[in-house]
């Protein structure tokens, strides 16, 4: 390219190449302001104080879906009972529960309902899952589940047990 009349083209020096590259890296490497940091530290603080509760529900929840679990064991001994005779008034005659692993008592009716307890230590809160029995139409053994009549604890126990 020709140079006109009177105007020289100079190319930078390397040092100065380098010196004006630097001053646009720092500028571009501040990192962040300290009111975008406590920014970050609220958001993370409000998350964790709406997910926490959540997340104790759902760990009680589990438990107590064991204790539905151990109550469900009977319930076959007392179908077969109630096929045989007809009748549910002796189904659940020698039946027993024992406090084992989120158990901690219970006990089965000569009627057959089941009775299963859950301590604050054992599962997060003091719950009683009840499986009461009835004889469909059918012939066939229908069961309800419930929480002892206690409204507050549906919100640990499955849908099927939330009356």
């Amino acid at each position: 390219m020709a140079a006109r009349a009177g105007m020289e083209f100079a190319m930078p020096t390397r040092r100065e190449h380098q010196i004006e590259r630097g001053s646009v890296m720092k500028h571009i490497h501040r990192g962040f302001t300290l009111i975008e940091l406590m920014i970050v530290v609220a958001i993370i603080g409000i998350l964790a104080a709406v997910a926490l509760p959540a997340y104790q529900d759902y760990t009680v929840r589990a438990k107590v879906s064991e204790l539905v679990l151990a109550a469900s064991a009977f319930k076959t001994g007392i179908a077969e009972k109630a096929a045989n005779d007809g009748t549910l008034t002796s189904a659940g005659v020698g039946l027993t529960v024992v406090a084992s692993g989120k158990v901690v008592g219970g006990n089965v009716s000569d009627a057959g309902v089941i009775k299963v307890v859950g301590s604050s230590t054992s599962v997060g809160t003091q719950i009683t899952i009840v499986l009461q029995p009835s004889i469909a139409g059918s012939g066939a053994v229908a069961w309800q589940c419930g929480t002892d009549g206690n409204a507050a604890n549906y919100r640990y126990v499955t849908s099927e047990c939330r009356h």
